[in-house]
């Protein structure tokens, strides 16, 4: 038997998320997008196998070092998912030319992302930005049956970046709220408007 290096390995599909402190939106949506994809993220990885997806985040003013906040992290948690041994990093252009998907939490994230890597454009968006380009897309454009979701995902990137311009949408409509320092239903707001956006794309990819 021909031993394998890790060379010869597929690199995996890198998503990378961004916000602004890295604690509160961007950590939950990298936990939610790794459970729904089956992904490893910084900190668990697949058991010693390669993982076909990675999911991380950083921010573009991060507070280095802190976990997510106690509010997100049990919003987090309802559903399931482990929101424990994070800790927020700052984002740099490596990161960036790393990943095959860069999700923003907003326009103004997004912008910077570009800005900091002009070459990122066309894999760049704000995450409800890309559930809705991709919400209605036809299912026969991507991979078929004995694709990956790793291998969907990929080609997602490509066809969301074509459908942009396509049809009329509020601006506004592409953002979530930053809910830091705010009470408990201003942390239900800002779940409740990445939370749909995640099962979008993970019901795209995963069908």
């Amino acid at each position: 038997m021909v031993p394998v290096t890790p060379s010869d390995l597929a690199e995996p599909v890198r998503v990378l998320v961004v916000c602004t402190g890295n604690i509160c939106r961007s950590p939950a949506v990298e936990r939610l997008l790794a459970a729904g994809l089956g992904a490893a993220y910084r900190g668990r990885d697949g058991g010693g196998l390669a993982p076909a997806i990675e999911v991380a985040s950083a921010g573009t003013g991060a507070m280095v070092g802190w976990p997510m906040p106690d509010e997100m992290a049990a919003l987090v948690a309802g559903l399931g998912v482990d929101p424990g041994g994070f800790a927020a990093r700052q984002l740099t252009p490596g990161m960036v030319q790393q990943a095959d998907l860069v999700l923003a939490l907003t326009r103004r994230h997004r912008s910077a992302i570009v800005e900091l890597v002009p070459a990122a454009v066309r894999r760049t968006f704000t995450l409800r930005e890309l559930a809705r380009l991709v919400a209605d897309i036809d299912p026969a454009t991507l991979p078929g049956a004995n694709a990956t979701t790793a291998d969907r995902l990929r080609a997602l990137v490509p066809l969301a970046a074509a459908r942009r311009g396509l049809s009329a949408h509020k601006p506004a409509d592409d953002d979530v709220v930053d809910p830091y320092r705010g009470g408990a239903a201003l942390y239900q707001k800002s779940f409740d408007q990445l939370l749909p956006a995640v099962e979008t794309i993970v019901v795209t990819v995963r069908r």
